[in-house]
């Protein structure tokens, strides 16, 4: 599946011997000084901002020269740091599917004025064949066992009982056992987003599980629910960009796979689809997703780039190919010290 597609997929600060939490907000430079300039930014951290005059508000406080501390210009995410990280997650992705585990049949590509005809163009199933036997391996037993917590229709308040509050700190504690999951969290204790690994399993809880309203005030939503497990408003299927979610549910027949609209460049797994899909008769138009990725995988990128580059795209570098995510912060509800939660995150379509 070789191609040549580029897929364009607060501040708690603790002085003295503690790092705190630390978030680049698209409006702020806490954490950016010195990030390269970028037309996709609000406003800018670098020197060259004050000749354009489209510096950040909180410019002079966090990047006057000489200044150190939290902001220091070494704690910047550059767009150099998010290209070795993501391909060193990807090394370090064990747990992903072998190409022998996985088979899809992607059958009819759609083009861009097809995706929201919903005409189902592929008669066969996407998976031909998946190796289950994935799925006893801790982070996916862990993750699968959260994605029946959820009622899908926005607008419905969520009742998270004892047991699933029990199932969430077990996935994050079983992906932090991975070498993909300590590799993220070395990445951005170096650069003083956390002080301690406890920390950033804490953060992690809050930014993914904690609830917040999609609808009238309903607790009725989450980011993990969003991105992985997918949620119904207004008539269409929104969120849902995991492949492990859309096979169960296929195998069940309650998903109907229709077309992709994107194939992505790698011959091996994790590999990248944009799909059109019915989820019990509601539609998605296009949901990109990785394919045969371990669940620590793409937790661990959309997390990177929702901590890196929240609400703007995410450009990485998986194998040699380029990948870009975007992510969406949740504006309308804060945790913490004022921090946003996930509204979405997902690889963007060429």
């Amino acid at each position: 599946m070789v191609k040549t597609w580029i897929l364009l997929l607060g501040a708690g600060l603790a002085l003295g011997c503690m790092a705190g939490h630390l978030y680049t907000a698209p409006d702020s430079c806490e954490g950016r000084c010195g990030e390269p300039y970028s037309e996709e930014d609000e406003c800018h951290c670098s020197p060259e901002c004050e000749g354009h005059g489209s510096c950040c508000e909180d410019y002079y406080r966090h990047c006057r020269p000489g200044e150190r501390g939290f902001s220091r210009s070494g704690d910047a995410i550059t767009d150099e740091d998010l290209l070795r990280v993501s391909e060193q997650l990807y090394a370090a992705d064990r747990n992903k599917a072998r190409p022998t585990d996985v088979a899809i049949n992607p059958q009819y590509q759609a083009s861009p004025g097809e995706t929201g005809d919903q005409e189902d163009r592929s008669p066969q199933p996407l998976f031909r064949y998946v190796n289950e036997e994935l799925f006893s391996k801790p982070t996916y037993s862990s993750f699968i066992k959260l994605l029946d917590n959820y009622q899908r229709v926005t607008g419905r308040e969520e009742e998270v009982t004892a047991e699933e509050l029990r199932e969430q700190d077990n996935f994050l504690k079983e992906v932090m056992k991975t070498e993909l999951m300590k590799k993220l969290f070395a990445f951005l204790h170096g650069k003083n987003r956390y002080g301690s690994e406890q920390e950033f399993v804490d953060d992690l809880k809050e930014m993914w599980f904690g609830l917040y309203s999609r609808g009238n005030g309903e607790q009725d939503s989450s980011g993990f629910e969003h991105v992985f497990s997918g949620e119904v408003k207004k008539g269409k299927v929104s969120g849902f960009h995991n492949w492990i979610r859309f096979y169960l549910l296929e195998k069940r027949g309650v998903v109907n796979y229709f077309s992709h609209n994107f194939d992505g460049p790698w011959d091996t797994y994790p590999d990248v689809l944009g799909l059109q899909f019915s989820w019990d008769g509601f539609y998605k138009e296009v949901g990109s997703a990785f394919i045969g990725s371990s669940p620590e995988f793409e937790f661990g990128l959309y997390t990177l780039c929702f901590i890196a580059r929240p609400g703007r795209v995410c450009h990485l570098s998986l194998g040699g190919y380029s990948l870009s995510i975007q992510t969406y912060t949740w504006t309308k509800s804060t945790y913490g010290n004022g921090k946003k939660y996930i509204a979405t995150a997902y690889v963007t379509s060429p």
